[in-house]
Protein backbone atom coordinates (compact mmCIF):
# COMPACT_ATOMS: atom_id res chain seq x y z
CA UNK A 1 0.00 0.00 0.00
CA UNK A 2 2.50 2.50 0.70
CA UNK A 3 4.22 1.56 -2.42
CA UNK A 4 1.36 2.72 -4.15
CA UNK A 5 0.88 5.66 -2.48
CA UNK A 6 4.34 6.62 -3.30
CA UNK A 7 3.49 6.09 -6.91
CA UNK A 8 0.41 8.07 -7.25
CA UNK A 9 2.11 11.15 -5.27
CA UNK A 10 5.06 10.36 -8.17
CA UNK A 11 3.44 10.40 -11.17
CA UNK A 12 -0.22 11.78 -11.13
CA UNK A 13 0.86 15.88 -10.61
CA UNK A 14 2.79 15.68 -13.28
CA UNK A 15 0.47 14.03 -15.56
CA UNK A 16 -1.81 16.93 -14.30
CA UNK A 17 0.20 19.86 -14.11
CA UNK A 18 0.39 22.16 -17.05
CA UNK A 19 3.04 22.23 -19.66
CA UNK A 20 4.30 24.82 -21.76
CA UNK A 21 3.83 24.10 -25.05
CA UNK A 22 4.98 26.36 -28.01
CA UNK A 23 3.29 27.45 -31.53
CA UNK A 24 4.65 29.69 -33.98
CA UNK A 25 2.53 31.78 -36.85
CA UNK A 26 3.34 32.79 -39.88
CA UNK A 27 1.04 35.16 -42.62
CA UNK A 28 2.17 34.45 -46.00
CA UNK A 29 0.78 36.55 -48.92
CA UNK A 30 -1.00 35.09 -51.81
CA UNK A 31 1.73 33.96 -54.80
CA UNK A 32 4.45 35.85 -52.59
CA UNK A 33 6.14 35.09 -49.70
CA UNK A 34 6.25 35.62 -45.64
CA UNK A 35 4.86 39.05 -44.32
CA UNK A 36 7.41 40.50 -41.83
CA UNK A 37 8.86 43.41 -40.60
CA UNK A 38 9.52 45.27 -43.46
CA UNK A 39 5.38 46.19 -44.31
CA UNK A 40 4.59 46.31 -40.28
CA UNK A 41 4.28 42.38 -39.68
CA UNK A 42 1.30 40.64 -39.39
CA UNK A 43 -0.61 40.94 -35.76
CA UNK A 44 -1.74 37.63 -34.85
CA UNK A 45 -4.49 36.98 -32.32
CA UNK A 46 -4.74 33.51 -30.50
CA UNK A 47 -7.83 32.66 -28.72
CA UNK A 48 -9.35 30.05 -26.82
CA UNK A 49 -12.16 28.72 -29.14
CA UNK A 50 -14.49 28.41 -26.84
CA UNK A 51 -14.94 31.43 -24.81
CA UNK A 52 -12.93 33.80 -27.41
CA UNK A 53 -9.96 34.64 -24.73
CA UNK A 54 -7.09 36.24 -25.95
CA UNK A 55 -4.18 33.81 -25.13
CA UNK A 56 -1.93 35.64 -26.88
CA UNK A 57 -0.84 38.27 -29.71
CA UNK A 58 1.66 39.98 -31.11
CA UNK A 59 3.11 40.82 -34.79
CA UNK A 60 5.20 38.83 -36.95
CA UNK A 61 8.68 39.89 -37.38
CA UNK A 62 11.60 39.36 -39.17
CA UNK A 63 12.05 38.66 -43.36
CA UNK A 64 9.88 37.66 -46.09
CA UNK A 65 12.12 34.53 -46.74
CA UNK A 66 14.25 33.23 -49.27
CA UNK A 67 12.97 34.38 -52.80
CA UNK A 68 14.22 31.21 -54.38
CA UNK A 69 12.95 28.70 -52.37
CA UNK A 70 9.58 29.82 -51.80
CA UNK A 71 9.08 31.28 -55.48
CA UNK A 72 11.18 29.34 -57.96
CA UNK A 73 12.09 25.59 -56.39
CA UNK A 74 9.75 22.83 -56.82
CA UNK A 75 8.24 21.42 -53.60
CA UNK A 76 8.04 18.53 -52.12
CA UNK A 77 5.61 16.94 -49.33
CA UNK A 78 7.14 18.41 -46.13
CA UNK A 79 9.36 20.92 -47.60
CA UNK A 80 9.47 23.47 -45.03
CA UNK A 81 9.57 26.83 -46.63
CA UNK A 82 10.90 29.43 -43.96
CA UNK A 83 14.31 29.01 -43.23
CA UNK A 84 16.17 31.33 -40.58
CA UNK A 85 14.96 34.46 -39.91
CA UNK A 86 11.89 34.47 -42.04
CA UNK A 87 9.15 36.20 -40.27
CA UNK A 88 6.81 34.61 -37.49
CA UNK A 89 5.44 35.25 -34.41
CA UNK A 90 6.08 32.36 -31.86
CA UNK A 91 4.51 32.05 -28.39
CA UNK A 92 4.21 29.46 -25.47
CA UNK A 93 1.23 28.46 -24.05
CA UNK A 94 0.66 26.25 -20.40
CA UNK A 95 -2.30 24.08 -21.02
CA UNK A 96 -2.77 20.87 -18.87
CA UNK A 97 -5.12 18.90 -21.90
CA UNK A 98 -5.93 19.65 -25.54
CA UNK A 99 -6.77 23.03 -26.31
CA UNK A 100 -8.80 24.10 -29.75
CA UNK A 101 -7.24 27.65 -30.46
CA UNK A 102 -9.01 30.34 -32.86
CA UNK A 103 -6.05 32.03 -34.71
CA UNK A 104 -6.07 35.21 -36.84
CA UNK A 105 -3.55 36.95 -38.80
CA UNK A 106 -4.37 40.79 -39.60
CA UNK A 107 -1.77 41.85 -42.49
CA UNK A 108 -0.38 43.90 -43.25
CA UNK A 109 -0.81 45.62 -40.05
CA UNK A 110 0.00 49.02 -40.48
CA UNK A 111 -1.52 49.05 -44.34
CA UNK A 112 -5.08 49.49 -43.21
CA UNK A 113 -6.78 50.07 -46.23
CA UNK A 114 -5.08 46.84 -47.53
CA UNK A 115 -5.27 45.23 -44.29
CA UNK A 116 -7.05 41.45 -44.53
CA UNK A 117 -8.27 39.04 -42.12
CA UNK A 118 -7.18 35.13 -42.22
CA UNK A 119 -7.91 32.60 -39.44
CA UNK A 120 -7.93 29.28 -38.68
CA UNK A 121 -8.39 26.68 -35.66
CA UNK A 122 -6.38 24.00 -34.35
CA UNK A 123 -5.96 21.71 -31.73
CA UNK A 124 -2.69 22.67 -29.26
CA UNK A 125 -1.82 19.42 -27.16
CA UNK A 126 0.23 19.76 -24.59
CA UNK A 127 3.62 19.73 -24.52
CA UNK A 128 3.38 19.16 -28.87
CA UNK A 129 5.24 22.20 -30.17
CA UNK A 130 4.12 23.28 -33.52
CA UNK A 131 7.70 24.74 -34.64
CA UNK A 132 9.30 24.74 -38.24
CA UNK A 133 6.85 26.89 -40.96
CA UNK A 134 4.53 26.65 -37.86
CA UNK A 135 0.48 27.67 -38.34
CA UNK A 136 0.45 29.17 -41.75
CA UNK A 137 -2.12 31.65 -42.86
CA UNK A 138 -2.34 32.85 -46.45
CA UNK A 139 -3.06 36.43 -47.02
CA UNK A 140 -4.40 37.11 -50.52
CA UNK A 141 -4.70 41.10 -52.03
CA UNK A 142 -2.71 43.84 -52.60
CA UNK A 143 -1.46 46.77 -51.11
CA UNK A 144 -2.10 49.80 -53.04
CA UNK A 145 -1.21 53.10 -52.57
CA UNK A 146 -2.78 56.11 -54.86
CA UNK A 147 -0.27 58.41 -54.93
CA UNK A 148 -2.18 61.43 -57.52
CA UNK A 149 -4.48 62.58 -57.46
CA UNK A 150 -3.87 63.75 -53.86
CA UNK A 151 -7.27 62.65 -51.23
CA UNK A 152 -9.50 65.93 -51.35
CA UNK A 153 -7.64 68.16 -53.65
CA UNK A 154 -9.40 70.74 -55.11
CA UNK A 155 -8.74 70.45 -58.82
CA UNK A 156 -9.19 73.42 -61.66
CA UNK A 157 -9.92 72.06 -65.55
CA UNK A 158 -7.23 74.24 -66.54
CA UNK A 159 -5.05 71.64 -64.37
CA UNK A 160 -6.01 68.83 -66.58
CA UNK A 161 -3.37 67.57 -69.17
CA UNK A 162 -5.21 67.53 -72.45
CA UNK A 163 -8.29 66.98 -70.81
CA UNK A 164 -7.20 64.50 -68.69
CA UNK A 165 -6.34 63.85 -64.99
CA UNK A 166 -3.57 61.74 -64.30
CA UNK A 167 -3.76 59.03 -61.79
CA UNK A 168 -0.58 57.38 -59.89
CA UNK A 169 -0.67 54.26 -57.87
CA UNK A 170 2.22 52.26 -55.88
CA UNK A 171 1.25 48.63 -56.13
CA UNK A 172 3.17 45.88 -54.14
CA UNK A 173 2.19 42.27 -53.10
CA UNK A 174 0.99 41.93 -49.54
CA UNK A 175 4.63 40.71 -48.55
CA UNK A 176 6.22 44.44 -49.89
CA UNK A 177 7.56 42.25 -52.83
CA UNK A 178 7.95 44.32 -55.79
CA UNK A 179 5.72 44.61 -58.92
CA UNK A 180 7.89 45.28 -63.04
CA UNK A 181 7.48 45.06 -66.32
CA UNK A 182 8.37 41.55 -67.17
CA UNK A 183 9.68 40.49 -62.95
CA UNK A 184 8.54 37.75 -61.11
CA UNK A 185 6.04 39.54 -59.94
CA UNK A 186 4.88 40.81 -63.76
CA UNK A 187 2.73 44.03 -63.83
CA UNK A 188 2.29 43.77 -67.45
CA UNK A 189 -0.09 40.76 -66.39
CA UNK A 190 -1.86 41.85 -63.93
CA UNK A 191 -5.10 44.26 -64.99
CA UNK A 192 -5.27 47.19 -62.96
CA UNK A 193 -8.21 49.55 -63.66
CA UNK A 194 -10.12 52.50 -62.16
CA UNK A 195 -13.70 52.90 -62.04
CA UNK A 196 -14.02 56.54 -62.37
CA UNK A 197 -17.46 58.23 -60.21
CA UNK A 198 -18.45 61.57 -60.72
CA UNK A 199 -21.21 62.71 -58.01
CA UNK A 200 -21.68 59.07 -57.23
CA UNK A 201 -22.53 58.01 -61.13
CA UNK A 202 -20.04 55.71 -62.75
CA UNK A 203 -18.96 57.53 -66.03
CA UNK A 204 -16.33 54.15 -67.11
CA UNK A 205 -13.61 52.54 -66.16
CA UNK A 206 -10.13 53.15 -67.79
CA UNK A 207 -6.77 50.72 -67.73
CA UNK A 208 -3.22 51.97 -65.53
CA UNK A 209 -0.14 50.39 -67.18
CA UNK A 210 3.25 49.70 -65.40
CA UNK A 211 5.74 52.19 -65.57
CA UNK A 212 9.48 51.81 -65.59
CA UNK A 213 9.61 52.42 -61.86
CA UNK A 214 8.95 49.76 -59.84
CA UNK A 215 5.53 49.15 -58.67
CA UNK A 216 3.98 52.58 -59.91
CA UNK A 217 0.83 52.30 -62.57
CA UNK A 218 -0.30 54.84 -64.21
CA UNK A 219 -3.28 56.26 -66.21
CA UNK A 220 -5.05 59.21 -68.01
CA UNK A 221 -8.59 59.59 -67.41
CA UNK A 222 -10.70 62.06 -69.62
CA UNK A 223 -12.41 64.55 -67.42
CA UNK A 224 -14.71 66.85 -69.11
CA UNK A 225 -17.09 68.65 -66.33
CA UNK A 226 -16.40 69.51 -62.90
CA UNK A 227 -18.02 67.86 -59.78
CA UNK A 228 -17.46 65.82 -57.02
CA UNK A 229 -15.23 62.67 -58.37
CA UNK A 230 -13.96 59.28 -56.79
CA UNK A 231 -11.29 57.35 -58.14
CA UNK A 232 -11.27 53.48 -57.36
CA UNK A 233 -8.37 51.88 -58.11
CA UNK A 234 -8.20 47.62 -58.75
CA UNK A 235 -5.36 45.56 -59.18
CA UNK A 236 -6.50 41.98 -60.61
CA UNK A 237 -4.48 39.21 -61.20
CA UNK A 238 -6.27 36.32 -63.63
CA UNK A 239 -3.36 33.98 -62.94
CA UNK A 240 -3.91 33.76 -59.46
CA UNK A 241 -7.51 35.71 -58.97
CA UNK A 242 -5.07 37.94 -56.64
CA UNK A 243 -6.88 41.34 -55.90
CA UNK A 244 -6.47 44.42 -54.36
CA UNK A 245 -8.16 48.09 -54.26
CA UNK A 246 -7.84 51.74 -52.79
CA UNK A 247 -10.00 54.82 -53.24
CA UNK A 248 -9.42 58.99 -53.42
CA UNK A 249 -11.73 61.51 -53.49
CA UNK A 250 -10.81 64.61 -55.10
CA UNK A 251 -12.67 67.68 -56.57
CA UNK A 252 -12.94 69.60 -60.47
CA UNK A 253 -13.83 73.05 -60.19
Amino acid sequence: MRNLIFILLTFLPAGLAAQPTQITVRAKAKDAKFIGTSVGGAMIVVRDALTGEVLAQGRTEGSTGNTGLIMSTPHERYTQLATEGTAGFTTTLDIEEPRLLTIEAHAPYTSRQARILASTQIWLIPGKDISGDGVVLEIPGFIIDILEPQTHRFMSRAELQDGKAIVRANIVMMCGCTISDGGLWDGSRMEVEVIVKRNGKKPGVYPMQITETVNIFEGAIPISEGGAYEFIVTAFDPRTGNTGVDKVNFVVE
